[in-house]
């Protein structure tokens, strides 16, 4: 199956980089190389380096960017200093992350990540370590409900997580078929007939567990930053809550100078803000673009720059 993928909010991204020709980049999620094709397009004698777990990724992505100042590495981007000094790199000038499950994973069937159809519950990223359904079969009612509530929002975590318990006692649950029934059964009538996909919330969280995408994110942030130039840009496309919130949080923190308690009327703790903001609000897709591509619909990009030493307390910060 050919690995499809339509950039998200591309023109933003490019534009949001201010992309330096003889500058070094990271894409972080190369997925099927949209993004990253744009970028090293626009280099002369600088050098992208982009970082996919994903085996088919990895293939597609070197396709695509042979013959370009470009780059292939596989990994996850919470390594992404690990791996760029294997290449000798230990400053970028700008990076990019685009978040989430990629087109072509979701319209892969055989990977299990949809809740459309039936195939294979597996969800990997990277096609190695435990899958859902090792999940599925192996967790107790407690711990299923703890992913469900904290990675899906799922409101109904408690039941489905029963109501799985229960399905795998009498055979194992080995199918995306199987488990959207499950989800579905636990759901109340009226939330069956309002919600066209009741298993959209489960399917969430079960895949944010099994490539532990929250807690590499979090890492991941800290370790891009400290990579970034004075002056480089950091591109992050969140597509749900949990994703935005962090990134936001984290972002908020290091454009803010002043830690102070608010009832103070002076600054007294001397900090200084690490970023300043260039978008205040995240950048979404225009009506075009939700007509061209539906999954651009939840996406929301978010633009930090760094600071070269740091923005002194009541300075304006973007």
């Amino acid at each position: 199956m050919e690995f499809s993928h339509i950039p998200i909010l591309l023109d933003a991204c490019i534009d949001g980089l201010a992309i330096r020709p003889e500058g070094i980049y990271l894409d972080g999620t190369a997925g099927g190389a949209g993004h990253s094709r744009e970028i090293a397009k626009r280099l002369s004698g600088g050098w992208l380096y982009a970082i996919d777990q994903d085996p088919d990724a990895i293939e597609t992505a070197s396709e695509r960017l042979a013959g370009l100042p470009a780059t292939v590495l596989r990994g996850n981007f919470s390594q992404a200093r690990s791996l760029l000094a294997q290449q000798g790199i230990h400053q970028i000038n700008g990076a990019l992350l685009d978040l989430g499950v990629s087109s072509h994973q979701l319209d892969a069937r055989e990977r299990g990540f949809s809740y459309l159809g039936d195939a294979p519950l597996d969800m990997r990223m990277s096609q190695s370590g435990p899958s859902a359904a090792d999940l599925v079969n192996t967790l107790s009612r407690e711990e299923l409900a703890k992913i469900l509530r904290e990675y899906g929002e799922e409101p109904c975590a408690w039941t489905v997580a029963g109501r799985i318990v229960t399905a795998r006692a009498h055979q194992p649950i080995k199918t995306t078929g199987q488990l959207a029934q499950i989800v579905a059964s636990a759901m109340p009538p009226a939330v069956r007939r309002k919600d066209k996909n009741p298993a959209r919330r489960s399917f969430q969280a079960i895949r944010i567990a099994v490539n532990g995408e929250l807690d590499a994110l979090d890492k991941g942030l800290d370790e891009i930053f400290d990579l970034l130039a004075p002056g480089g840009r950091f591109c992050i496309i969140t597509f749900h809550s949990l994703e935005d919130r962090l990134v936001k949080q984290r972002f908020r923190r290091w454009c803010t100078a002043c830690t102070c308690p608010p009832e103070l009327p002076v600054c007294v703790c001397g900090g200084k803000a690490k970023a300043r903001a260039i978008t205040h609000k995240p950048i979404e897709a225009d009506d075009a673009e939700l007509e061209r591509n539906r999954r651009s619909r939840s996406a929301k990009l978010r633009i930090i720059e760094k600071c070269a030493t740091g923005i002194e307390p009541g300075e304006p910060n973007g």
